[in-house]
């Protein structure tokens, strides 16, 4: 690759100080014009939603997390004032914890969050926590599955110090249940600790939900709303990413000036100066619009260790779809992975290099070492010079290996380029899902997927109920209550494991026998 093709393959936004080189993705120069008509539909359809169309039609919502960094944007008053009232009231509430006017029953300041959510309800907060929150006067910690073990590991890392936690409770609907789970837990933890959850808690929810109705019942210090037209995975800049934030004492007005300039460079029709759009032809290219190609994330920065996680959920739940918009059944979407450089120089850049060619990477390179002056490791390099080095020879080694990849610059991992980064990739999504023609802003998948743990739980409910001091096999228990005989075994063995049955294995799963 010549130095020329390099300068002519780079979008520079050098007041952001922000650098995309699709330099290594081998983009034909007619990308553009073959996908005219697709580029577009896709700048029509961002204009739309911006404007306020339905953008869900499963749940007749709009899609507004662009007007959450620029209310002037929202296309009503009311609108407007959903997100600059709880904005104020956010900033104001963090300060009178940070200041200590407001402490925990005990009179003691607040020094610890616990903030309990779910996929982008704690994704979100932790990404952010992890990559800019180093320096938070309020050492955060998160429930954001439904593994006992995992909360009751979290839950004695915080030990003596839970009469000085802040629980924040984030859902929505106020029903989903991970996050249900992990609040009733979390209030067992506090009764047994002799203090009240409910008056050390606040909830992040949807008017009239189950949870904010239960927080006013229950007496706690206050709540946020969400706005039904933030979507879970794109909710990171409304309150579920800004009341964390604020209580942490990240600069979000930061976050959110760095999300909306790069929103406003996104709105360009224009491919050659608009990053986002780039990005999404260079997505289709490489995987032939349909996904044949999954994405690596590597950013070499340790603070972006959770960017390709994030990634993961914004990118493969807007985009694993079925069918397109015109009914036809497409199965699109485009897996995620990744860790971080050069962590991945000694785990899976062997078979990046070497092995299966079914990817493309995405790296994020961070200018800045670190703040102050760096030691020399060996003569004339620092660790940083090291770090430079590796992620340039990986890129090169999986170039001269025919792996395509594509680069992401910022000078440094601050609340604004974080915001820019999130904002850039929300209209990644968007666009691209605009360019295959699907609906980037419903979940079919997701909600089948709680169905079917709805049904299962209710087989479980019968055959906890139905079990003996009799032995009984599987199938003999299935016909009993009338449910399918897998599902019955799964049910035993998870109540045998949990010591409420008592399990005798004979020569296979059908022959084994449960008591109660």
């Amino acid at each position: 690759m010549s130095f020329s093709t390099y300068s002519q393959n780079l979008i520079r936004y050098p007041d952001l100080g922000f650098t995309l080189d699709l330099s290594l993705m081998d983009l034909p120069e007619s990308l553009s014009d073959d996908l005219s008509t697709e580029i577009s539909r896709a700048n029509a359809d961002r204009k739309a939603l911006e404007s306020g169309a339905i953008a869900n039609p499963d749940e007749q919502r709009m899609v507004g997390h662009y007007w959450l960094r620029n209310a002037d944007l929202a296309p009503n008053d009311e609108i407007r004032d959903q997100i600059t009232k709880p904005l104020f009231a956010l900033k104001t509430f963090a300060l009178t914890i940070l200041n200590k006017e407001i402490t925990a029953p005990s009179g003691k300041a607040y020094d610890t969050l616990l903030i309990i959510g779910i996929g982008g309800s704690a994704l979100g907060p932790q990404l952010i926590y992890d990559a800019v929150g180093s320096n938070s006067p309020l050492k955060t910690y998160f429930l954001d599955n439904t593994d006992p073990a995992g909360m009751d590991r979290t839950l004695t890392d915080i030990g003596e110090n839970l009469s000085r936690t802040l629980a924040v409770v984030i859902s929505k609907s106020g029903g989903t249940a991970e996050t249900r789970n992990g609040m009733l837990e979390a209030a067992h933890a506090f009764d047994r600790a002799g203090l009240s959850f409910a008056h050390q808690a606040i909830a992040i929810t949807g008017d009239g939900s189950k949870l904010s109705n239960f927080a006013k019942e229950a007496g706690f210090i206050t709540t946020f709303p969400m706005a039904d037209w933030v979507g879970g995975r794109t909710s990171i800049l409304s309150t579920v990413g800004l009341v964390p934030m604020a209580l942490q004492g990240i600069d979000l007005n930061a976050m959110l000036a760095g999300a909306a300039a790069m929103d406003e460079k996104t709105r360009s029709d224009d491919p050659a100066d608009n990053a986002a759009l780039q990005l999404a032809l260079a997505w289709h290219h490489e995987g032939n619009g349909k996904g044949e190609k999954d994405m690596v994330v590597l950013p070499y920065k340790d603070s972006l260790v959770l960017f390709s996680k994030y990634l993961q959920q914004l990118i493969m739940e807007s985009l694993g779809k079925e069918l397109d918009l015109d009914g036809n059944k497409v199965n699109q979407g485009i897996a995620v992975y990744g860790n971080k450089g050069s962590t991945d120089q000694h785990a899976y850049v062997q078979q990046l290099r070497d092995g299966v060619h079914n990817f493309f990477a995405t790296f994020i390179e961070v200018r800045k070492g670190r703040d102050g002056d760096s030691i020399e490791v060996e003569p004339g390099n620092t660790s940083a010079d090291f770090l430079q080095g590796f992620f340039r020879g990986t890129r090169k080694a999986l170039y001269e290996s025919g792996r395509r990849s594509l680069t992401i610059s910022i000078p440094e991992v601050t609340p604004f380029t974080l915001g820019m980064l999130i904002a850039l990739f929300e209209r990644t999504v968007s666009l691209y899902a605009s360019l295959v023609n699907i609906n980037a802003y419903h979940q079919p998948g997701v909600e089948a997927g709680k169905a079917a743990a709805g049904s299962f739980l209710e087989v479980l409910t019968n055959v906890r109920s139905s079990l003996d001091s009799a032995p009984q096999t599987a199938q003999a228990l299935a016909t009993t209550i009338g449910a399918d005989a897998e599902d019955v075994y799964h049910c035993l063995t998870h109540l045998a494991a949990n010591e409420e049955a008592t399990l005798t294995e004979g020569s296979s799963p059908a022959e084994d026998t449960f008591t109660r």
